[in-house]
């Protein structure tokens, strides 16, 4: 994510605060324009014709009366007029531009052939760097951003367009592509997700033909990001993959573990470029400019030249741009001397952005940069200047007001997306502030003089390495912290409602006596909600390794890959039930969900899975009987935009600490007494050393084939999630195979099946293996110990909540 919390460094901090009211005038324009383009990107073009109509009627309307030609308007519309004027421009402004695109994007020959999934050849310009989508259901999938020049459809026919196209490639041979490059590339397209500019996906698994170089500025860029790289290869993993993310958002060797303390203590704005790299880079020149007592525009020319060459350094990608321009409002105010300029500076640059690249408009790093820097101009001088009334030091005031002003504005989204709201956030950026100024200075000098001398730069990359492990230690311990996050509602509620809760909280604050108050009663509930935290852990319980969830007659299992990530296998019946599963569990983001095969019972709350949190990948067997399961799963996929693949027998699918190896079924079964449960996705996860066995709904037939197939000791498992809901149709050749500790049944209360098996479980009891049941037990916990393997059951099966 490329917003976050601007960061102070050396002599650049907040603008002075001023007694005189901000300067609002181009506020309502600048949010009009944001919000109409938002809304354009969900909407189409056709409704947003007609908003952008009335708007533009109303707002003659409005000119009209501020101008007095109907007559004498009332003192509040003369003087409050200009706002609806001001709204209604950025309604016509956003919709005309943005409507304008999505007529392009939406264009008939290339969405007929998206909606056919027709092989195609394009001719493409590169607009990003290649990125590795880690999560996702194939190993070493790449995601390019790329601009269509000419698509050539299977009947010979060329289309000529400039749109949006997403790549989804295996080929290491698109890893080394940089921005600016043109290419053509064979593949399938595909529909996007909606919800931006993408015209069409392109799934290729070949390399492109590449045709000519990118710009000089772009072989530039990628020489010294490459340099940093080499520069950082000696230092330990953690600040080595760390760095390179602080300095240009390089973030393809940062370790997992890192990247996820990052995420729980609210620095991942860190591990991305964002308007405060511009600030601390172009901040460092100035302040060398002015000991060099050089005139303003000398010192601005200076500025200037450090603000393209950084702009180069870390590409000039979209998001790059948006964030050099936020960056330097702050900057430009500060040097001009000027606060009051920058409020409508910032309003100026939204709305300018916002018509250039519409696509902005839902980017969560946009809606970031845009608040840090709005709190950073609107709260933290006031913030600064009344802890320096009450006697706190000048440069402790800044410090703390700077992190807490832009925590404070950006809180909203962040738990929009997280669904949690973190209480470490603000103190982690405040012991954060000292490391970060010299690591990204230090990291861009490495990056600077790694192609003239390679070892002054491994020097000057290791002297970055300590406050980069600094912020490696603040990260690590801020995520272990007893209830540093709380959970929250996700998705738009909750951001809106944190929202409305912060605006009530900074007017009411503004009286004594509920200042007061409300500092009490946050110290009484810290204080009174911590023990309790502390002493009854709650649910999931602390080593889990695997949870079957109570989701009735059906499957759904939970495999964790970090704090709010987790591999969700099958997705029970009706989506309530696996929805309130994952919220207990606290998943917010599901990197990969694989479906076993698609009966109702599996596939039926697949919806659920997606409520409210986000789902990258799904994973589905080559079979697709019945049809209609196949098809509940593709229709939540695309309205979730999650990636669709298949796999086979022997597949191996890493996420993160998860190891995922399927197993079966190891070769089609026909003529069986249920062909798509005996063609049930076999796995073999490894969860922290624990092996787990998920059989889906496989009966004798695909156990039997899978035991003849296995080498010695393949199926060997510690726990066993019980195949078919404890059915009797099971081989104990394949039981004995797997010799569980521990077995877990997912079957629902007073079924009409006879599951499960009396004979089963008495069989699972006798090798030695500890019976959990969903119906009795609610959700199941295998738990990894210092003493070995455990259990642990929530106690309230579905169908029982009170």
């Amino acid at each position: 994510m490329s917003g976050g919390a601007p960061r102070p460094s050396g002599g650049v901090g907040v603008v002075p605060a001023e007694t005189s009211p901000p300067d609002l005038r181009l506020a309502g324009l600048a949010v009009a324009a944001w919000l109409t383009a938002l809304a354009g990107l969900h909407l189409g073009a056709g409704p947003l014709l007609v908003v952008t109509v009335a708007a533009a009627g109303l707002t003659t309307v409005g000119a009209l009366h501020l101008l007095g030609g109907l007559g004498h308007p009332r003192a509040a519309v003369r003087r409050y007029g200009w706002i609806a004027v001001a709204v209604g421009l950025g309604v016509v402004c956003a919709g005309a531009a943005i409507a304008a695109r999505l007529a392009i994007r939406d264009a008939p020959p290339i969405r007929a052939l998206a909606e056919q999934r027709a092989s195609v050849t394009a001719d493409l310009v590169v607009r990003d760097d290649p990125r590795p989508i880690r999560s996702a259901g194939r190993p070493g999938m790449l995601l390019v951003s790329t601009e269509l020049v000419r698509l050539t459809g299977p009947d010979g026919r060329r289309v000529d367009a400039s749109v949006r196209l997403l790549v989804l490639t295996t080929d290491p041979a698109w890893r080394g592509l940089l921005p600016g490059q043109r290419l053509t590339a064979d593949g399938r397209l595909g529909v996007p997700r909606g919800g931006d500019l993408t015209a069409a996906v392109l799934s290729t698994d070949g390399p492109p033909e590449r045709h000519g170089a990118s710009s000089w500025a772009q072989r530039a860029a990628g020489t010294l990001r490459a340099g940093l790289q080499r520069a950082c290869a000696p230092l330990p993993d953690d600040p080595g993959g760390l760095l390179p993310g602080l300095v240009v958002g390089d973030t393809s060797r940062l370790p997992p573990a890192v990247e996820e303390d990052f995420r729980a203590t609210g620095m991942t704005h860190l591990n991305a470029v964002s308007g405060s790299n511009v600030a601390i880079v172009v901040g460092a020149v100035l302040l060398l400019a002015r000991w060099a007592r050089a005139g303003p525009w000398l010192a601005a020319g200076l500025c200037g030249v450090a603000l393209v060459g950084f702009v180069i350094l870390v590409r000039p990608s979209p998001s790059v741009v948006r964030a050099a321009t936020m960056g330097a409002i702050g900057l430009a105010a500060l040097a001009a001397g000027r606060p009051r300029a920058a409020l409508p500076a910032l309003a100026a640059a939204v709305t300018v952005l916002v018509l250039v690249d519409p696509e902005l408009a839902g980017d969560p790093g946009f809606a970031l940069s845009v608040l840090a820097t709005g709190g950073l101009l609107l709260l933290a001088p006031r913030w600064r200047d009344g802890l320096r009334r009450r006697g706190v030091p000048p440069g402790l005031a800044e410090a703390l007001a700077v992190p807490a002003a832009a925590q404070l504005a950006c809180g909203p989204v962040v738990a929009g997306i997280s669904g949690t709201v973190s209480l470490v956030a603000v103190p982690a950026n405040l012991l954060a502030v000292p490391a970060i100024a010299p690591a990204t200075v230090l990291g861009v000098l490495a990056a600077v003089m790694s192609p003239i001398w390679p070892g002054g730069a491994e020097f000057l990359a290791w002297l970055a390495s300590w406050p980069a492990w600094w912020l490696v230690v603040i990260a690590h311990q801020g995520a272990r912290l007893p209830g540093g996050t709380l959970p929250w509602p996700g998705g738009v509620p909750g951001a809106l409602l944190l929202t409305a809760l912060t605006v009530a909280l900074l007017i009411a604050v503004r009286r004594p006596l509920v200042r007061r108050l409300v500092a009490v009663v946050g110290v009484a509930s810290v204080l009174g909600a911590l023990p309790v935290r502390l002493v009854f852990a709650g649910w999931p319980p602390p080593g889990w390794v695997v949870v079957v969830c109570a989701v009735g007659q059906g499957d759904a299992v939970v495999l964790p890959v970090a704090p709010g990530r987790a591999v969700v296998v099958d997705a029970g019946p009706e989506p309530g039930a696996v929805d309130g599963c994952l919220r207990r569990l606290g998943v917010r983001e599901v990197p990969l969900l694989v479906i076993s095969h698609f009966h109702a019972d599996h596939v039926g709350g697949v919806a659920g899975v997606f409520r409210g949190r986000r789902v990258d990948a799904v994973l589905m067997p080559s079979s697709t009987d019945p049809d209609s399961g196949r098809e509940v799963v593709r229709a939540a996929a695309t309205a979730g935009r999650a990636a669709l693949f298949t796999t086979v027998s022997g597949a191996r699918h890493p996420i993160g600490d998860v190891d995922l190896l399927v197993l079966g079924p190891p070769y089609p079964l026909a003529g069986t007494r249920s062909d798509p449960n005996n063609n049930s996705l076999v796995l073999l996860a490894t969860v922290a050393g624990v092996r787990i066995l998920l059989p889906g709904d496989a009966e004798t037939e695909e156990q039997h084939a899978m035991v003849a197939r296995a080498t010695p000791g393949q199926l060997r498992a510690d726990v066993l999630k019980v195949a078919h809901h404890g059915s009797a149709y099971q081989d104990f050749g394949f039981l004995d195979a797997v010799r569980p500790s521990v077995a877990l049944v997912p079957v629902g209360t007073g079924n009409t099946y006879g599951h499960p098996s009396p004979g089963l479980l008495a069989r699972l009891s006798r090798g030695g293996a500890r019976v959990l049941r969903t119906d009795t037990d609610g959700d199941l916990a295998a738990v990894r110990t210092s003493h070995g393997l455990g259990v642990a059951r929530r106690g309230v099966p579905a169908g029982r909540r009170p």
